[in-house]
């Protein structure tokens, strides 16, 4: 009899209280890491009013767009990139991630060209001694941290494993083909840019460095060509605890989910990389407007499977096409209202992302 009034009384108890619109818009903000298109900004600009309605994760920046490679997007000199990260951090009302793609060599948003300071390939760097990387990370975290950068959207820890790959090898993203070499050189890479305060988000989990294909244009299918060697700088990183961010790729892998890609999968990102790997900070998706995720998945399915599969916060560059942050925001709660997504998820991935700025 004791143990049915206890059951009774458990099942009474109410579940976690669906806060009102306003606040579940903001928490789904929070989730977000948005491009926008201007260099400077002011209290009329788009993207202030969506930092200022959804207090947002975060913003990406890019130098040009990607379709006009003449025309200047957010970057053109280091003190137009100053005035907009301090505006950036003026109109936000909560702690924001001002992020780029500053790996060195091809990828990178702060050139020579505009008067920032050059940072080699990670290939070039893993053939000098991992001092001298140090120093280089060193120099770069410092030109981010002036500059107003706290998160850069690397290290690459993909293994140069497919010589014919053109996105992660053919750009020398790669550190190497060996998982020792790869881990020695990210952990420098990472070290130096915590001394600057800058957060560094590994990238592309489980692993890009083995496909044929760029997920920018399209299916990326590594079944047959991945093998599990590329989790191993993602387990020995996360057994360092100095990981605070991973990237997803968007790789189909039948050997480790056989309906979905990576960023849309549970089986990889819960049951791998949390369960298993042990992994508790942040995941973040490559963008969602990429066309391995896009020209397959409307922006609902998008969404729900990425934040149901463990995604924390969702990329959407606006340089591959544009997508509106107030239909985001809306898809998302659609889907929260109607119990398609939890809302014990959004809050699990509100706390993750709180703890990023402690």
């Amino acid at each position: 009899m004791v143990q049915f009034f206890m059951l009774l009384l458990l099942c009474m108890l109410p579940l976690q209280a669906m806060p009102e619109d306003a606040v579940l818009k903001k928490m789904i903000g929070r989730m977000l890491v948005v491009g926008f298109d201007d260099a400077t900004i002011d209290s009329q600009s788009t993207i202030v009013k969506e930092l200022q309605t959804y207090e947002l994760g975060g913003v990406i920046l890019f130098d040009r767009f990607y379709k006009e490679r003449n025309r200047i997007k957010n970057i053109s000199s280091p003190a137009g990139l100053q005035e907009l990260t301090k505006q950036l951090k003026r109109y936000s009302k909560k702690p924001l991630l001002i992020s780029i793609d500053q790996e060195g060599g091809k990828v990178a948003r702060l050139k020579p060209s505009y008067g920032f300071a050059e940072t080699p390939s990670a290939t070039a760097l893993s053939k000098t001694s991992l001092e001298n990387a140090y120093n280089v990370y060193s120099q770069m975290g410092r030109m981010l941290k002036e500059n107003g950068i706290n998160c850069d959207f690397g290290p690459v820890v993909d293994l140069a494993v497919n010589p014919d790959n053109k996105v992660i090898v053919g750009l020398e993203r790669s550190y190497g083909n060996e998982s020792e070499t790869v881990t020695q050189y990210a952990q420098v890479f990472i070290e130096a840019l915590s001394q600057n305060g800058v957060i560094s988000v590994l990238k592309h989990f489980p692993g890009h460095g083995s496909s044929l294909n760029d997920s920018h244009l399209g299916f990326v299918d590594v079944t047959h060509t991945w093998s599990e060697k590329e989790l191993a700088p993602y387990e020995k990183l996360i057994a360092s605890n100095t990981i605070k961010m991973i990237m997803s790729a968007h790789v189909y892998n039948a050997k480790l989910d056989k309906a979905y890609p990576a960023t849309l999968s549970y089986a990889i990102n819960t049951q791998l990389l949390r369960e298993k790997m042990h992994y508790t900070g942040v995941l973040i998706s490559d963008d969602l407007q990429m066309e391995a995720i896009a020209k397959y998945y409307s922006l609902k399915d998008a969404v729900t499977l990425a934040i149901n599969s463990g995604i924390d916060m969702l990329l959407f560059g606006n340089q591959l096409s544009t997508t509106k942050t107030d239909e985001i925001v809306e898809t998302i709660l659609e889907q929260v209202k109607n119990g398609t997504i939890s809302f014990e998820r959004i809050t699990q991935a509100n706390e993750r992302i709180e703890k990023l700025n402690r």
